[in-house]
């Protein structure tokens, strides 16, 4: 106990630190993102994976904390993942490459032994979705890694009930890291995740319910895997659906995301990471239930009730100004003439 509590804390710090200091490399670099207008450093991806790895990879070797074999190769898997991301960080890749190496990676820590092949390639399959799913939540501050921490915390519970010590530890140092993330990515932030920190935490989050769940009833672990990830399992549904009805290329960025269409709506910016961080404690907790047989696997199809209403009354939404910056300003401008041409008559 005491020895997680100390690496959960060493996590927080290390990532809070390298998050920091890496935000003028990120900038000099060209690893940015646009967010109001100005370039905003995704250092927060190369201070997260390192520092859950580093921590959990020395806690597995001094002994403290021990990992255990499966979850060491979801660890080097998800290393893998985030070196994939970082390449998508420095360059632009096609939309292909990184679905195509998150499968890769997904299918050497899968565990066919006890899923079996089939259910091990559907699971191959849903840790591929769940983990570009969740890449779309680093769209708004604070976002990815309110939901991102909520999930850790929620799977880690799933595996302390079954007794997976070294998983439950990893999912506890991950969720610590992204907390020190945020004390840089709360609103306004001074530094995003990028694709290097999304793809890492989506990819130990998914590969963490797998394995939580290998060998157990198929439709009870499609409901808790699902519950877990409902929040980004929604707002790719979102993105789907609303690119689709407007005739646009599923691939092609916009602000159409659920935390944009929240602000459409008039929330605060610090109002919706809290509003879906909740959403997200919501489907974990059901989750953590479901598994646990405190609640039966019909439990979820609330969360996807909920989940779909929300698509629903967002996916109409306007995500464009109705006004543009520079329309504003001359309107606003051209009233002003209008008036001082008034008062000189």
């Amino acid at each position: 106990m005491l020895y997680g509590i100390a690496a959960a804390a060493t996590a927080l710090l290390l990532s809070a630190f390298l998050t920091g200091v890496l935000r003028t490399p990120a900038l000099r670099l060209g690893i940015t993102d646009r967010r109001r207008r100005r370039p905003l450093p995704l250092s927060g991806g190369t201070a997260v994976a390192p520092a859950t790895v580093l921590v959990a990879a020395g806690a597995d070797a001094a002994g403290l904390l021990p990992l255990g074999a499966g979850v060491g190769r979801v660890v080097v898997a998800a290393g893998c993942v985030a070196l994939l991301g970082l390449a998508a960080d420095l360059r632009r890749l096609r939309w292909w490459v990184t679905p195509a190496g998150t499968a890769v990676a997904a299918g050497f820590v899968v565990p066919y032994e006890e899923t079996g092949v089939a259910a091990g390639v559907a699971a191959v399959g849903w840790i591929v979705v769940a983990t570009a799913a969740f890449r779309g939540l680093d769209h708004a501050d604070g976002l990815a890694g309110t939901v991102g921490a909520v999930g850790a915390f929620g799977v880690a519970a799933c595996a302390t009930a079954e007794l997976m010590d070294g998983l439950a530890a990893l999912l506890g140092v991950l969720a610590a890291a992204l907390v020190g993330f945020l004390l840089h990515n709360w609103f306004p932030s001074r530094a995003g995740l990028g694709a290097t920190g999304a793809l890492f935490t989506g990819f130990v989050l998914a590969a963490s319910a797998v394995f939580v769940r290998a060998g157990q009833g198929i439709g009870a672990g499609a409901a808790v895997l699902y519950a877990l990830t409902a929040i980004a399992c929604a707002d790719a549904a979102l993105v789907v659906l609303g690119r689709r009805l407007d005739r646009r290329a599923v691939t092609r960025g916009r602000p159409d995301h659920l935390g944009h269409r929240l602000r459409r709506l008039g929330l605060a910016p610090r109002a919706v990471p809290v509003l879906l961080g909740a959403g997200s404690a919501a489907g974990a907790l059901v989750a953590v239930c479901v598994h646990t047989g405190r609640l039966s696997p019909g439990a979820v199809w609330w969360v996807v009730a909920v989940a779909a209403v929300l698509v629903l009354m967002l996916v109409r939404r306007p995500v464009t100004p109705v006004f543009r910056p520079r329309q504003r300003v001359t309107s606003a401008s051209s009233q002003v003439s209008k008036q001082l041409r008034v008062r000189s008559g």
